[in-house]
């Protein structure tokens, strides 16, 4: 499942879909719901879609609820159920090649390693057709002999959030695919983040134990489950080390044990953390510190500085997987990042 594009798909038996369609989105509203327009509530439940493209896929018969196409102005109900339908299945999204600029920081005939910038999709998908990390691949190597970009045993070996920077690891083969896929399966990759998590942290480094499984009460949210709790919940381990420590924020580094999706973000939240200006989790909100005007201004300036998590996908380490050979990469802050960690250098609460 893709951690940005389809992040709203659950795995479903009775599909909602008519005859010849294939389900790429399903949700159930809320009890509590208010009555609102479905483009409207789309909008803010799905990530990365506008309210134009909702409008177009109504217009087109594509949106339905309990099953039935409903137009943009449907007014959604507690307990519906949305489902948006396409003629293909959500994998049949085709990788056509784009130029797109991309931070290459290594290439040889087996691999590519690209430091990503945020806010960069990694793989098309539904309100993101193009214009993403692998359209840029394709055309990268478009003059590449038999390359094909939409070929599933090449590509992306791993993935990270849109709004999360860093490195990711690419095979241009299948063997290499297969041989990375394996490592990062039997977890002998070394990943490593950086991330600037609100309030500040009194033990210096710790270890993060908790399954991971999709919140019921927000879809596109993850929490912390008891795996007795919820059967569905993935185990996830992140092990992490103070860096920094500054008036009201902590600078961090997170050492992936496991790799799944959210799982820096949640975990972080789940122990008192949440990531700085992570809108999904609440980290856009002021969760430490003052109540002065001259304060609430002050982190209004760093929102504006990095407006996204504060995440980044620091180092990637593996073994290569014709050569044998250990490879480690690491990758400098970006801007974004590197002006909020100096503007919370230079804060003074005393300033203030």
């Amino acid at each position: 499942m893709l951690d940005d594009v389809f992040e709203n798909i659950e795995d479903s038996d009775d599909l909602l879909a008519a005859p010849g369609k294939h389900e790429h989105f399903r949700c159930v509203v809320d009890k509590g719901q208010n009555l609102v327009r479905i483009d409207k509530y789309l909008v803010n439940v799905m990530a990365g879609i506008s309210r134009n493209r909702i409008q177009e896929a109504a217009d087109a018969g594509n949106v339905l609820v309990n099953g039935k196409p409903v137009k943009s102005n449907y007014r959604v109900k507690p307990c519906d159920v949305i489902s948006i339908v396409l003629d293909y299945p959500p994998n049949e999204y085709t990788i056509v090649p784009q130029e797109i600029p991309l931070n290459i920081v290594y290439e040889d005939d087996d691999i590519i390693v690209v430091n990503k910038q945020a806010g960069l999709v990694v793989h098309p998908g539904f309100g993101n057709f193009d214009g993403t990390l692998l359209n840029g691949i394709a055309w990268h190597l478009k003059d590449m002999p038999g390359f094909d970009p939409n070929d599933a045993s090449i590509g992306l070996v791993h993935r990270i959030d849109k709004d999360t920077s860093g490195l990711l690891l690419i095979a241009k083969t299948p063997d290499a695919k297969s041989n990375l896929g394996k490592q990062f399966f039997e977890k002998t990759t070394k990943r490593t983040y950086n991330a600037l998590v609100w309030g500040v942290m009194k033990e210096n480094e710790g270890t993060i134990v908790g399954a991971l499984a999709r919140s019921p009460q927000d879809r596109l949210q993850f929490r912390v489950f008891d795996e007795a709790e919820n059967p569905n919940a993935k185990h996830a381990v992140t092990h992490y080390k103070v860096l920094e420590r500054f008036a009201y924020c902590t600078l961090v580094e997170c050492r992936l044990e496991t790799g799944r999706t959210h799982q820096i973000r949640v975990h972080m939240k789940h122990i008192g953390h949440t990531l700085f200006n992570d809108e999904r989790y609440g980290g856009h909100e002021i969760l430490k510190g003052l109540t002065t005007a001259k304060y609430r201004q002050f982190v209004k300036n760093c929102f504006e500085i990095c407006p996204r998590q504060a995440l980044h996908a620091k180092t990637l380490g593996f073994v290569h997987p014709r050569s044998g050979q250990e490879m480690f990469f690491d990758s400098e802050l970006p801007a974004d990042m590197s002006a909020l960690l100096d503007k919370w250098r230079k804060y003074s609460p005393v300033e203030l």
